[in-house]
């Protein structure tokens, strides 16, 4: 079975370069390109990739931001791509873990391949330890919204992210949904998502992500889904694993 990669990196020049060279190694398969942080947060989690190719330097959301928003279970093997960096270089050495330092050579990202591959067969997943103890390294966690901006009409209504219940995503919209109305954002959820504290909100599902503050319980309804119950009574249907959602209410963190 071919190894599943994905490619993410802000510049376009860089991923068709690697995609060439990725091409000329018959054990991998390249399932996708990202060019920037939300979308790579976002294909992580629907392609579930062996392996991927992660850009440290991008705007706005970084490399490193990427891999705090992910949740543990979705977080596949790494290898950093860095221009001249002697910082990020010698802490992913401290760390152990590998990275490709351009421009790299088609031995260079065999090397690192084969490294990859030979963890995914050790333990199906890079360890957890390491990627944590670079991310506190290399730099501060990031600063998360306060408020999120709604333009309405000729003013901008700032609402307070403790009291947004959930967010809801339609299409290329997210509708903010509050006890006592609703506002709509020009914005994607993921975008979104990668600004907003993963101690506070949780994606349960491919358009909603809930604040886990106005969660009342976690039950099935009648047609034996699994749903979030808000302290308003609303309920919101739950996708993804229950041992995280399970983690998350109890303790506010990611595992």
């Amino acid at each position: 079975m071919k190894t599943k990669a994905l490619i993410i990196d802000d510049e376009a020049p860089a991923r068709g370069r690697l995609r060439k060279m990725l091409d000329q190694e018959p054990e991998v398969a390249v399932i996708g390109e990202c060019s920037n942080g939300p979308d790579a947060i976002t294909s992580i989690r629907a392609k579930r990739p062996d392996v991927i190719f992660l850009d440290v330097q991008m705007p706005e959301v970084n490399g490193f931001d990427v891999l705090r928003a992910l949740p543990p279970e979705t977080v596949p093997a790494v290898i950093f791509v860095t221009a001249h960096d002697k910082h990020a270089v010698e802490a992913f050495e401290v760390h152990a873990l590998d990275y490709l330092l351009k421009p790299f050579t088609q031995a260079r990202l065999q090397q690192a391949l084969r490294r990859a591959q030979e963890q995914a067969r050790a333990s199906g997943k890079q360890p957890l330890e390491q990627l944590r103890a670079l991310l506190d390294s290399i730099q501060p966690a990031p600063t998360y919204l306060d408020r999120i901006a709604v333009k309405n009409g000729s003013q901008t209504v700032f609402v307070k992210v403790h009291e947004v219940d959930y967010l809801e995503s339609a299409a290329n919209y997210v509708v903010v949904r509050t006890r006592t109305g609703s506002h709509i954002l020009r914005e994607t959820l993921s975008n979104l998502e990668a600004r907003l504290s993963p101690q506070l909100f949780l994606r349960i599902s491919r358009s909603i992500i809930a604040n886990l503050e106005r969660v009342k319980s976690l039950q099935l309804n009648a047609q034996g889904e699994s749903v979030l119950v808000l302290e308003d009574g609303r309920q919101l249907v739950v996708t993804r694993t229950l041992r995280e959602v399970h983690h998350r209410l109890q303790f506010g963190r990611p595992t």
